[in-house]
């Protein structure tokens, strides 16, 4: 099968006009086409049906497409119901709840959530209803670890415990929503390993934002590389926000302001250099979105002089506004 088969179907997945099974399906479609094709080269074409003379009639979707929808949308609600009943349950009694009751409540939810993903996966062709319910549960069940540990062991065992299952599940299954909660989890762990593990007990909150910084690089290299084999888009965004919240951290590290710019930059222009080969708009957003804030933060922090700054982005602004007119220009001349 051609990549531009392949491609295309990516792409129509990425945008939500395809499910991914629908996509496994056209996949399998075209790859008993082209071995019938080869194992049999003198097998004539099936010719296309004549139409009809007229308007053509618009096609209505199939009964199956509508169940489909339903079942997955019934799916959604009964996981975020039962999710809002323990978020209501816990917290309104948190106080009154026993230990056993608060572990119970938590294991007895991610059981629920993990079981119904496992079941729905093992049925096949509920993908995306799967993903999100494991995503969820993958998280109750890091709280619920931590419930049943506490301390500052509970919270390194709990974001561990979490992080495992989200590995399993995004081996398995190839939902977008996996990778938000594993973008997710790896964020509260690097926030838990930085300042219980990592920052000294003398140690002071802008010492530990540097050490926070390079956990988010390390996060957005671990999502360049998932990108590599599940949804490129969704994981190389998420590249982008770990670079963002790495810059955040430097912004706060004492004369952190520097490596804020790079790290800020560096993110962006991976993602700008991405939206120029695959045209996917996502990638312009994030990265636009990042420079947005880190710029002229970092400038300010630097220079102490907003006015300064803006006058500074303004220029730039100009100037690469001008090139895109020149070269606009130049290409519609040849």
């Amino acid at each position: 099968m051609s990549s531009r088969l392949d491609d295309e179907l990516s792409r129509l997945v990425s945008a939500g006009v395809l499910r991914q099974y629908q996509a496994d399906s056209i996949r399998d479609a075209a790859d008993a086409e082209i071995d019938a094709a080869l194992a049999d080269p003198g097998r004539p074409h099936p010719e296309p049906e004549p139409q009809e003379s007229g308007p053509a009639k618009p096609k209505t979707p199939s009964a199956v497409t509508h169940s489909n929808a339903l079942v997955e949308v019934l799916g959604y609600i009964g996981g975020a119901l039962l999710l809002g009943a323990v978020a209501l349950l816990t917290l309104a009694n948190w106080g009154e709840m026993g230990r056993a009751a608060r572990v119970t409540t938590g294991t007895t939810a991610a059981v629920l959530l993990l079981g119904a993903a496992v079941v729905l996966a093992l049925v096949r062709r509920r993908e995306q209803l799967s993903s999100a319910l494991a995503s969820l549960g993958c998280c109750v069940a890091g709280f619920a670890t931590f419930v049943a540990i506490e301390g500052e062991a509970g919270r390194v065992v709990g974001v561990v415990v979490a992080l495992a299952l989200a590995a399993v599940g995004l081996w398995w299954l190839e939902g977008s929503s996996l990778l938000v909660a594993t973008f997710g989890i790896l964020a509260v762990g690097v926030l838990v390993i930085t300042a219980d593990v990592l920052t000294p007990d003398t140690g002071s909150a802008m010492n530990s934002a540097g050490i926070a910084g390079t956990g988010f690089i390390i996060v957005a290299f671990v999502f360049a590389m998932l990108g590599l084999v599940r949804d490129q888009v969704t994981s190389w965004s998420l590249a982008g926000a770990a670079m963002f919240s790495s810059s955040i951290c430097w912004l706060v590290q004492e004369r952190g302001e520097i490596m804020a710019l790079a790290v800020g930059t560096a993110g962006p222009a991976a993602l700008l250099v991405a939206y120029g080969r695959t045209r996917r708009p996502a990638y312009a957003v994030v990265g636009c979105a990042i420079l947005l804030v880190i710029w002229p933060t970092s400038l300010y922090q630097l220079t102490d002089n907003m006015a300064g700054v803006a006058i500074g982005l303004v220029v730039a602004s100009g100037v690469l506004l001008l090139a895109v007119l020149m070269l606009s220009r130049r290409h519609s001349n040849e």
